[in-house]
């Protein structure tokens, strides 16, 4: 036994019950299981907070060595208690055979057993009444073991019910459309519970057989279309691995938080009015040129961040800096080319064309660089490194169009109002 069974230790209780043993974990394999499960919760939880697009999020294990707890640190969010209700929810989702029911409370149920419910079955609430748990409504008594389990969900997602009233509908993989079909027809005239975390959603009769789909409905009263909305989205990200209390809640004030964020954009503000200065001194007139482009690749950045409902956090700050320092090294490019066109001979018209062609290549290279490390950054960062990937993204394609499209553009209009005899840059 001891050399089959190498996770368990094997214990003799024959002093107490005669030809009988207890089989205990190992404490170490029992930690190796606990570790295990945080891990997936931990993937469980990114998974549904990723899908309701709350960004920035940090979420880890928290404590020292052999500590079951887990950290989550959500910025921006406007309706923390839905949020909370989404990590919290198990969403244990089961489909058992009905064998008797539905029952006034737990105990009729038992006495439809002479009082002792068979091990092979258990009671359950059901909430078409609305009734809370553990209260009086309807209970059935149902097989012990699922016949589906959420490990043989698809895909999940929000719908009606015959009554036009919100509700959930999945879809089973081919393992479980299978064994699905198989349990319907063989169980034709008989009720089957949907059970979402412990509670009976729904008890429908079983009419024929069934195989890849079914329909969760919110009892009498339905779902609210929020909550429908919820409860495809936890389906979708799987089932938590054991269920999960909250220890400590800390929310950071809105002054403290704004206090980081205007320290951030007070850094942003005074590079870029550094960069203005420092670009006005060198290419003298030019420098606003290259001021118009940064500008204007700053409303496209935010703008785009507004579009998307992203949080600004201190890494996002971060990569406007990058963006605007990109930028300005995008236009020094330019500019000093420009420069050595006109040393050549070249006449203004002629050196921008030229100028631009020419560093053209170069700024798709550079760019088309940053973006493939930028999309990797994002692809498998997590919390702030995303959050400064999604920027610097932005950032990237809106200054390949400001720094090539843009500028040109402004060079092109100041020679073209000018005659072209006395056409010149002040560079």
């Amino acid at each position: 036994m001891n050399e089959r069974f190498t996770e368990w230790d094997l214990i003799s209780t024959a002093g107490e019950v005669p030809n009988t043993y207890t089989i205990r974990l190992k404490p170490a394999q029992e930690q190796a299981y606990r570790d295990q499960s945080v891990d997936q919760a931990i993937n469980t939880i990114r998974n549904r907070i990723d899908a309701m697009g709350v960004g920035e999020t940090i979420i880890q294990k928290h404590g020292g060595p052999g500590e079951n707890e887990i950290l989550v640190q959500l910025p921006g969010v406007d309706d923390p208690a839905r949020v909370k209700n989404i990590m919290q929810s198990t969403a244990l989702l089961e489909l058992k055979l009905v064998d008797s029911g539905p029952f006034a409370s737990a105990a009729a149920a038992a006495q439809n057993y002479s009082g002792i419910v068979p091990a092979n079955l258990e009671v359950l609430p059901s909430v078409e009444r609305g009734v809370p748990s553990g209260g009086e409504g309807s209970y059935y008594a149902v097989q012990r073991v699922a016949s589906i389990s959420g490990r043989d969900l698809k895909g999940a997602y929000p719908s009606r019910d015959e009554n036009g009233r919100p509700a959930v509908s999945f879809n089973l993989n081919a393992d479980g459309a299978q064994r699905f079909g198989r349990v319907t027809e063989e169980n034709i005239g008989k009720m089957l519970a949907i059970v979402l975390d412990g509670r009976i959603q729904s008890a429908p009769r079983i009419n024929g057989r069934i195989t890849d789909s079914g329909i969760i409905t919110g009892g009498a009263t339905g779902f609210a279309p929020q909550a429908a909305q919820d409860l495809s989205l936890v389906l979708r990200s799987g089932a938590l691995p054991a269920s999960i209390k909250y220890l400590d809640e800390e929310v950071v004030g809105p002054t403290l938080g704004a206090d980081s964020i205007r320290a951030g954009l007070t850094a942003a503000i005074v590079a870029m009015m550094s960069v203005v200065v420092f670009m006005l001194f060198y290419y003298r007139l030019s420098g606003l040129n290259a001021t118009v482009a940064m500008v204007l690749n700053l409303v496209i950045l935010f703008g785009a961040l507004a579009y998307f409902g992203a949080a600004l956090t201190l890494p996002g700050i971060a990569g406007v800096i990058l963006t605007i320092g990109v930028g300005i090294d995008s236009n020094v490019l330019i500019f000093e080319r420009i420069r050595e066109e006109l040393r050549a001979g070249k006449t203004a018209a002629s050196a921008v064309v030229t100028s631009f062609k020419r560093v053209f290549v170069t700024l798709i290279d550079t760019h088309l660089a940053a973006l493939i490390s930028a999309i990797f950054l994002f692809l498998f960062g997590t919390g702030p490194v995303k959050g400064f990937a999604v920027t610097l993204v932005i950032g990237l394609i809106s200054n390949m169009f400001t720094a090539v499209f843009v500028s040109r553009t402004l060079f092109e209009w100041v020679l073209s109002r000018r005659q072209r005899s006395e056409a010149a840059l002040s560079i």
